[in-house]
Formats: C-alpha cells, structure tokens, sequence
C-alpha cells in the first residue's frame, strides 16, 4: 500500500526536478509502521543518488501527510531513503553474460 500511494505520489504530485528519472523499487516498513525504508533506482545510476535523497528530505513533509490521509494511519511513519543497487547491478551482470554468449 505505501508503495502504491508513494509512486502514484512521485508521478502525480511531486514537481521537484531531483526526483525525475526515479523508480522505487520496494517499502520496507516496521512492525508498528511507524517507520519505513523506501528504496529506490534512479535511471542515470548511483551518481545521482545523493541528490535524488535530498529532493526526497525536501518533500518529506508533504509525503508524510500524504501518506497518513491516503492509508488513514494513527501515527504518519518516518521514512528513510535509500538507493537500490540491484537494478544497475542485474544490468549490468546482464551485460556481462550477453557478452560472454556472443564469444562462444
């Protein structure tokens, strides 16, 4: 559910150029949900991570109120955000194994 509402947020509401080309890739939240981690990839890699996380904190306010009407919660979780490597680290294993099939 909070994946859901957080990218149907990223794409309808939040404006802030940082957070262009983002993907989130799972929400893991606590037992209470009173905290969440969000990862996420971002299309050009790693180098624009700290930036995207900064667009993230900049938003972090609306994204909590939002969040809270959207799921009707009692206590609005805390997020942290962190970059997902898996996504460039299977691309790129991908195109280590195309590589090694076209030699043979």
């Amino acid at each position: 559910m909070v994946l859901r509402e957080l990218s149907l947020m990223l794409i309808r509401d939040l404006k802030d150029p940082r957070l262009r080309g983002i993907t989130l890739t799972s929400v893991k939240m606590s037992d209470d949900l009173r905290h969440g981690r969000v990862f996420f990839s971002h299309l050009e890699g790693q180098s624009r991570a700290a930036e995207a996380i900064r667009g993230f904190h900049s938003a972090d306010g609306f994204i909590r109120r939002s969040i809270g009407q959207a799921l009707t919660l009692r206590h609005i979780p805390q997020f942290d955000y962190e970059f997902d490597s898996g996504p460039e680290t299977a691309a790129r294993l991908d195109a280590l194994l195309r590589e090694e099939r076209s030699r043979t």
